[in-house]
């Protein structure tokens, strides 16, 4: 860019900084990454999902059912739009909002003394005897991963996304 008042590029390939446009890229990917996974490993085991959320004891029957048949598909379309680049503001409003739900879910088992795995990534519900919770390992993860989430509201335009194809688009139409 020769003229300082130039508008900085805004094509699919560019958020504006170099630098920021690509960490805001690798966050995009990294948190529709683990959404997927985490919806892959509990989709062919609804039981096991339902089990994981009922586990924790904070909601009736039949939300626990609901919500633990639910979520894997939720999760898998997250990832995917998370991953491809697609309303990835609303998306990212999503992500934070489940992060946030998880966390405190966590927090909330742990606080309580339940012990349970989270059924973050299949199986979950009631540890083994003599298995011990991974609680402080979890809220990390997970806090991260709000984190990121929050960061792709606030700043939602990253390298490499169909956002940016279709609003390239719209300012050249």
């Amino acid at each position: 860019m020769s003229n300082p008042t130039e508008r900085p590029d805004r094509s699919l390939w560019s958020s504006g900084e170099p630098v920021v446009g690509w960490l805001l890229t690798v966050g995009r990917l990294v948190v529709g990454g683990v959404w997927i996974a985490a919806g892959v490993a509990k989709v062919t085991d609804l039981d096991a999902s339902v089990r994981a959320v009922r586990a924790y004891r904070l909601l009736p029957e039949i939300a626990a059912q609901v919500i633990g048949a639910g979520l894997p598909l939720v999760e898998i379309l997250l990832g995917i739009l998370l991953v491809v680049g697609i309303g990835i503001r609303a998306s990212a409003v999503v992500s934070s909002v489940l992060m946030a739900a998880f966390v405190v879910g966590i927090a909330s088992a742990w606080a309580r003394g339940l012990r349970i795995d989270c059924g973050c990534f299949g199986s979950g519900g009631e540890l083994a005897a003599g298995a011990d919770p991974t609680y402080g390992w979890e809220l990390a993860r997970d806090g991260a991963l709000l984190l990121v989430s929050l960061l792709l509201v606030i700043r939602p335009r990253s390298r490499i996304a169909l956002d940016g194809l279709l609003t390239a688009r719209k300012e050249t139409a």
